[in-house]
C-alpha cells in the first residue's frame, strides 16, 4: 500500500461486488455511491489517466443465488463472470428475517448458514478473481474469540478457512475483540471503527448536547467495553465511566454466579447528559441495566449507542424501557439488519455507513492506503470545532 490517493492510482482490477444477506440493502447504497463518485470524477476530468474495461460501469453488483434443495442442502451460482476482477464479498451474517425451505417447512438462516454460503460464494468463483476481500461488518462467532475451559475457538478458525479458501483481507467493524486478527497474523485484518458517524449524527440530532467534560459523559456498561468507552471520552474531551457487576463467586445460579450489586466507577454523573457505548443490542439487558443505574444517579439524558442492533429478543422489552423513561434515544447502524417495526420507532435513530464503505471499498480497489479513512480523530475534532463555532 501506498500513501497516493485512490483517484491518482490506477485500481488493482475492475470493481465487483457481491452481497450475502440483508447486505443487499446497504450494498445498493453502497453500489450507487461508487457509481455516482466515478462518474463525477470523469466530468470533473479526475479520472486516472488509464483505460480499464468497466471502471466507469452503471453498477459493479455480481447477480448470484444461493438455491437449497428440499433436504436444507445448499449451493451458490455466479451468473457473471468475475474472472481477474477485484471482487468485494459483503455479507450480513446476523440477519434473522430471511427463511429457506428445509423438508417443507421455513426455517430461519442462522450465522451458521451464512457463513456457508459466503464460502460456497467464494468456492463458485473457482479462484478466477484476482483479488477476494470479505467484508463482515458483524464478525461471525466474534464473541466467542477466546477458550476459559475447554472450548471451541469458532472465530479463529473461521478467519483461517477464510485465509485457506484464497481471501486475502477480511474487514469487521467495531470488533468485540479485534486481537482474534491473531489467528491469521500474515494476512490482511482490519477492524474500522465507527466513531465519527456515530458522533456526527448524534450531534446533528441533539443540538442541546454540549460536548464537554461539564455536560456530557461517556459510559462503559462492563468491562469488557471500557477501552472503546475510553476511546469516545478522550475524543470527546469528556469524561468517563464504568458499571461492573460484582458477583457471589461462592453460588452458581443457572449455570453462572449472580450477581449481588452494580458498582460505578467514575465521577459524578448528575445533571450530564451521558452516552452509554456498547459493541450490540441484542435484548437489551445489559445497557437498560445500566441506564437504569443512571437514572438513580440522576443524570439528564441517556443515549444508547452500539453499532450492531440486534433487537434478536424483540421490542416489546425496549418499548416498556422508554415508556419507563430508562433511556431516551438509540443509535444503531445500518451494518446489519435491523427490524422494520424498530425503525418506525420515535427514540430509535439509525447511523448510515454506507458512504464509509463505498470509500474503503474504492480506495482499496485502487490499491492505496486506507490508514487515513481508518482514523476518525481530526475529523472529529473539526467537526466539534465547526459546532462551537
Amino acid at each position: 500500500m501506498s500513501s497516493r490517493k485512490f483517484n491518482e492510482s490506477m485500481p488493482l482490477a475492475p470493481l465487483k461486488i457481491i452481497t450475502i444477506g440483508n447486505c443487499s440493502q446497504i450494498g445498493g447504497k453502497i453500489d450507487r455511491l461508487i457509481v455516482e463518485r466515478r462518474k463525477n470524477a470523469l466530468l470533473n476530468e479526475e479520472k486516472p489517466a488509464f483505460k480499464m474495461s468497466g471502471y466507469d460501469s452503471d453498477t459493479y453488483l455480481v447477480p448470484f443465488e444461493c438455491p437449497r434443495f428440499g433436504t436444507g442442502e445448499g449451493k451458490a451460482v455466479i451468473n457473471q463472470s468475475i474472472r481477474g476482477t477485484d471482487l468485494f464479498i459483503i455479507a450480513d451474517i446476523v440477519n434473522y428475517s430471511l427463511t429457506y425451505t428445509m423438508r417443507g417447512c421455513k426455517s430461519n438462516m442462522s450465522p451458521d448458514d451464512y457463513f456457508m454460503d459466503l464460502k460456497r460464494v467464494i468456492m463458485a468463483c473457482s479462484g478466477q478473481a484476482r483479488r477476494i476481500t470479505v467484508i463482515m461488518p458483524y464478525l461471525y462467532e466474534g464473541r466467542q474469540h477466546l477458550r476459559i475451559v475447554n472450548e471451541s475457538l469458532d472465530c479463529a478458525q473461521a478467519l483461517k478457512e477464510l485465509i485457506a479458501m484464497g481471501v486475502e483481507t477480511i474487514i469487521t467493524f467495531d470488533a468485540h475483540d479485534n486481537r482474534v486478527q491473531n489467528a491469521i497474523p500474515i494476512h490482511g485484518f482490519d477492524n474500522f471503527f465507527t466513531s465519527y458517524q456515530f458522533i456526527s449524527t448524534l450531534l446533528e440530532s441533539n443540538p442541546d448536547v454540549i460536548a464537554d467534560k461539564d455536560h456530557l459523559m461517556i459510559i462503559s456498561p462492563d468491562e469488557g467495553g471500557m477501552r472503546r468507552a475510553v476511546y469516545y471520552a478522550n475524543l470527546l474531551e469528556v469524561g468517563v465511566g464504568m458499571f461492573y457487576k460484582r458477583r457471589d463467586y461462592s453460588k452458581f445460579v443457572n449455570g453462572e454466579h449472580p450477581v449481588v450489586s452494580f458498582e460505578f466507577l467514575g465521577n459524578d454523573a448528575a445533571g450530564k447528559d451521558v452516552i452509554i457505548v456498547d459493541d450490540m443490542i441484542a435484548s437489551g439487558r445489559t445497557v437498560f441495566e445500566t441506564a437504569k443505574e443512571l437514572r438513580k444517579m440522576n443524570v439528564h439524558k441517556i443515549i444508547i449507542c452500539a453499532t450492531f442492533g440486534l433487537f434478536s429478543g424483540g421490542t416489546s422489552g425496549i418499548d416498556k424501557a422508554y415508556e419507563q423513561h430508562i433511556f431516551d434515544q438509540i443509535y444503531t447502524t445500518n451494518l446489519c439488519y435491523c427490524p422494520e417495526e424498530i425503525k418506525s420507532r420515535k427514540y430509535y435513530h439509525i447511523v448510515d455507513l454506507s458512504s464509509y464503505i463505498s470509500l474503503i471499498i474504492d480506495t482499496l480497489n485502487h490499491d492505496t492506503s486506507v490508514n487515513d479513512i481508518m482514523d476518525a480523530t481530526e475529523r472529529i475534532q473539526n467537526l466539534l470545532a465547526d459546532r462551537k463555532h
